[in-house]
């Protein structure tokens, strides 16, 4: 192990790695993600006020919904990046877009974590969102931990709330607090580890803290404080719980098998707190990664980091370009030089920054677990990999095939070029994704996996390019990759719908539904239909 300076009276000092914690919260639209965020970091000290996305009348926009358009519609549609630091640890904390049209977004954005926490609203339950990205981290092998939301609302009972988190997520559940009440009747929560009470105090909305009482199980003040029947209840509970239910394995619980439940409210802070406490002992600091046959290890003397997340404009008087890359190993320094695999050349890192939402600040040195933004000045792809040893790479990550296929019409044939340089580098930070029919090579289909996105792509293309355009929708629903077609023209010989190429010249079938797509298949049985296509590394 590397150490970070000389040892103190004999005792070696740990790597910088092991106090970082790099995670992501996701969840279903309006499970209250956001607002969980900015409590995070409210108590992490990195804000002194937190900001409601519900909230129409306020001029305060939640943190990490930095675009404009996420201002104005109160969603996320954008991974953004925070760090902040809580009781000696660094957190790096990727904000994932609750909305299902970006998906794609959530999981390139998990590829750089190391942890999840699984965001339930306890009227809902487990909803359909929570499901598509509970599957992503299956996927991943990413750990989750569950923060049940929203008890100062009327709530389901936490047992069946348990139950159906074990029976469509197949995750056994361990309690680590326990609510007492829900909605107007919520008063705390019960902390199983030291069997304490934590009482709720009802507080102005964006109350820097939550104050709390506390208590053991047995104290019979919690008779006086809580009432008869709520004490009844939960002692009730309790004793059900230390005797019948699972105890917690931290082996279960990093093989995906076991997520330990919390309960709380975040729009009132209350159970955030406590969370964050008992979250650093939970969430793995950064381990070993695979890139090819080398195992590289986070307080190793080799620097590797790949990229994750691109994003164009993120300071509009700037039109700068910023590439976000995870560091799996070694040390960071400004302006050390590593090469870039894919290009099979040697670039110097010197502009490297770190983020609280659209802030930045300059990064001197960085470590295995942290997050930072490089300047780009056209050199980074997603899944690039970065790194002081020669033939370093790590697995590509994956595009998906959209759902939702048009055509850009633009309105001022003058604005031609900011268009192709607009729709560019949105494809590049991976927005959207381009493809190109043989012979109108200058009106590119654009491919979304959800509505949204198109939305997104014409106001982005407006405010940050000046090019105003409309969509002609096409009427396709899948993409498949054919390498084997080796052209675009031997799959229109197969009687492909469109026939096209994408970014990497790969030949790509589009098809309007599910049986022209079995069809296709059927008819050519000696190509592979990919429903995938890796980025790639060469």
């Amino acid at each position: 192990m590397v150490l970070t300076g000389p040892a103190k009276h004999g005792v070696p000092m740990a790597h910088p790695s092991t106090l970082r914690r790099t995670f992501a919260i996701i969840s279903h639209p309006d499970a209250g993600k956001t607002t969980l965020t900015e409590k995070l970091l409210l108590y992490g000290g990195a804000i002194h006020m937190a900001g409601s996305v519900k909230s129409r009348k306020s001029s305060r926009a939640a943190t990490s919904d930095w675009m404009e358009i996420e201002k104005k519609r109160g969603i996320s549609v954008t991974s953004s990046v925070l760090a902040f630091e809580f009781e000696g640890i660094r957190y790096n904390l990727l904000d994932t877009p609750g909305h299902q049209d970006f998906s794609e977004d959530t999981y390139r954005t998990l590829t750089a974590a190391d942890c999840a926490i699984m965001l339930i609203d306890a009227a809902k339950g487990v909803e359909p969102q929570t499901r598509k990205l509970f599957d992503v981290c299956r996927m991943r092998g990413t750990p989750i931990v569950t923060f049940v939301n929203k008890l100062d609302r009327p709530a389901r009972d936490p047992f069946e709330l348990m139950s159906e988190v074990e029976e469509v997520l197949g995750l056994n559940t361990v309690p680590f607090t326990w609510p007492i009440g829900d909605g107007s009747r919520f008063q705390g929560v019960y902390v199983r580890d030291d069997k304490s009470v934590l009482r709720f105090e009802k507080t102005e909305q964006n109350a820097t803290r939550a104050p709390v009482q506390t208590g053991g199980i047995d104290d019979p003040e919690l008779d006086n404080l809580l009432g008869d029947q709520p004490v009844e209840e939960l002692r009730g509970h309790i004793e059900l719980l230390d005797g019948a239910g699972e105890a917690y394995s931290e082996e279960e619980f990093l093989g995906g098998k076991q997520t330990p439940v919390f309960f709380g409210s975040a729009l009132s802070s209350f159970g955030v707190e406590p969370f964050l406490r008992t979250f650093r002992g939970l969430c793995p600091p950064p381990g070993p990664r695979k890139a090819g046959e080398t195992q590289l290890t986070p307080g190793g003397k080799d620097f590797s980091a790949f990229v994750f997340k691109i994003q164009a404009n993120m300071d509009k008087s700037h039109r700068d370009r910023v590439a976000f890359v995870r560091i799996c190993s070694g040390k960071f320094e400004s302006g050390m030089r590593v090469k870039h695999y894919r290009l099979d050349k040697e670039i110097r890192l010197n502009r490297a920054e770190q983020f609280f939402a659209q802030d930045r600040e300059a990064v001197t040195e960085a470590y295995a677990g942290d997050i930072m933004g490089l300047y780009d000045p056209g050199l980074f792809r997603i899944g690039d990999t970065l790194s002081s040893k020669a033939g370093v790479h790590f697995d590509a990550v994956p595009r998906f095939s959209p759902e939702h296929f048009g055509r850009v019409a633009l309105l001022d044939p003058m604005k031609r070029k900011q268009m192709q340089k607009g729709i560019q580098e949105l494809a590049e930070e991976g927005t959207l994704q381009l493809f190109f029919e043989p012979g109108r090579e200058k009106d590119p289909i654009c491919g979304v996996v959800g509505q949204l996105q198109f939305e997104i792509l014409t106001y982005r293309l407006e405010q940050e390019y000046g090019a105003k355009v409309t969509l002609d929708r096409l009427p396709y629903a899948f993409a498949r990759w054919v390498p084997d077609a080796e052209t675009p023209q031997a799959l229109a010989a197969a009687r492909v719908p469109l026939a096209v190429t994408d970014q990497d010249n790969i030949p790509v079938a589009l098809l309007r539904d599910q049986w022209e797509l079995n069809r296709i298949i059927r008819n050519n049985d000696t190509w592979a239909f990919l429903p995938t296509a890796p980025l790639r590394t060469s």
